[in-house]
């Protein structure tokens, strides 16, 4: 990793939203990697934002980002004020409302860089409004999986040199089989037994409900083993009550959210990820791999480009709980099986997920465009 960069760039990226996933991850992964590089990085975001704390309380640079319709044009003009002010050389924007808001500013301060980052697939049904902000707001466009890339260049015709597939690079030296095991996980239940997790925020199309299905089909074939749900979100309040009703409260621990994930991955045994639709490349499913912790995914969004089937991990077919039952069973059970599994899942993220792969690429970008 190069610590004085040839030529130092300044780079902000722009988050509207206010909560700390996957998405949240990456854009601070990219300003901590390009920081340590030895380049100027700054953050546009509202101050309530989880990213906007953590990446002040890390020596980042912040500005506050001011949301509201009426508001759109005078922000517009006060961002593009901001970004001549410090010379941005690479403005790289994540979510639809600040695409909107801090391209118009990027445009208007004639950045000489735009990039616009898409990390889940949705489906965009005014085609003509939505390639602005990919086209005329955009220089380039990011994506994390190939399926969200082909979804754009079927809609929005874009060339080959203006769109990058880049899954979020891992910290390979953080995410690790070797370290410390979370107590959360050793301490809860019979520790004989598999420990078996899910750890995403809990939003609605993660597959919890899928998950808890699973659960009842073991229970009732008699596989004994631990099952964990960390995380937290605006599901929490209606899983609670599904688990509830499920009958399985003795059974599921729900840890909340955590810092501790690295430590966490290692002690569970299977990790599971449930999602049914706009998956792009799941950076816990990479965390994971890298710690050699057997992964069960389901087919949706881009997870099959990472756990493949019969190569790093075992698929099934997205909201299957009888299906997701066999498969975690299967890892659990065919010990030899999954530990090929696992060693491939970890040379995998060595040979093109980390974090300085992703790194190394980003800067080939904005050489190709900066010169």
């Amino acid at each position: 990793m190069s610590s004085a960069p040839k030529h130092k760039w300044r780079i902000a990226h722009s988050e509207a939203s206010l909560g700390w996933g996957g998405q949240e991850h990456r854009v601070y992964a990219e300003l901590m990697g390009f920081k340590q590089r030895g380049h100027e990085v700054w953050l546009i975001a509202p101050e309530t934002a989880g990213v906007f704390a953590r990446s002040k309380e890390a020596g980042i640079g912040v500005e506050p980002l001011k949301r509201g319709k009426l508001r759109f044009p005078f922000e517009a003009m006060r961002l593009a004020t901001w970004l001549k002010k410090h010379q941005i050389d690479v403005l790289n924007t994540h979510s639809s409302a600040d695409g909107w808001l801090v391209g118009v500013a990027g445009r208007l301060a004639k950045v000489p860089l735009l990039i616009r980052s898409r990390h889940i697939d949705v489906s965009y049904p005014n085609r003509w409004l939505s390639r602005h902000a990919f086209t005329t707001f955009a220089d380039h466009v990011l994506t994390t999986s190939h399926k969200i890339t082909e979804h754009f260049q079927a809609n929005f015709q874009l060339a080959d040199d203006h769109i990058t597939t880049l899954p979020t690079g891992i910290d390979i030296r953080k995410f690790h089989p070797e370290g410390p095991k979370s107590d959360i996980i050793t301490q809860h239940g019979n520790p004989t037994l598999p420990a078996v997790a899910m750890i995403s925020v809990l939003r609605s199309w993660k597959g919890h409900d899928t998950f808890l299905e699973a659960i009842k089909r073991l229970q009732t074939k008699g596989f004994a083993a631990r099952y964990f749900i960390v995380g937290s979100g605006p599901q929490e309040p209606l899983l609670k009550e599904k688990i509830k009703n499920a009958g399985l409260s003795d059974v599921i621990q729900l840890c909340g959210h955590r810092e501790d994930v690295a430590d966490i991955l290692r002690a569970i045994d299977v990790l599971v990820i449930a999602s049914t639709k706009h998956e792009g490349i799941p950076q816990i499913g990479l965390q994971a791999l890298a710690s050699k912790t057997a992964v069960v995914g389901s087919d949706a969004g881009g997870t099959p480009e990472i756990i493949r089937h019969g190569v790093t991990g075992r698929n099934f077919p997205a909201g299957n709980g009888e299906a997701l039952a066999q498969a975690i069973q299967e890892s659990v059970q065919q010990v030899e099986l999954t530990r090929t599994y696992t060693e491939a899942g970890r040379k995998m993220v060595e040979q093109e997920h980390s974090l300085d792969v992703m790194l190394d690429k980003l800067e080939d970008i904005y050489r190709r465009h900066l010169g």
